[in-house]
């Protein structure tokens, strides 16, 4: 994946994701407009997103991270 692609799929987590959104509903909504995009591929974004705009929104920016979070440590089990 490509920082381009990267920084679309965060963009697109940034544009999404809701307080009490689960991490499942955060995959299919951002599979809609990314559909080649792997789990791995938009947790690293939401990694990316999180960096990117930890000082504009916070509160999106700490959504993110539990997601990223739960996803990186799934992937590692």
């Amino acid at each position: 994946m490509d920082a381009g692609e990267l920084q679309a799929i965060g963009d697109t987590l940034m544009r999404v994701v809701t307080p009490d959104m689960k991490p499942k509903d955060l995959l299919r909504a951002v599979r809609k407009l990314h559909p080649d995009a792997k789990k791995k591929d938009i947790a690293r974004a939401a990694f990316h997103a999180i960096i990117a705009n930890a000082d504009q929104d916070p509160g999106k920016s700490r959504n993110l991270q539990a997601f990223a979070l739960a996803e990186r440590t799934q992937q590692s089990e």
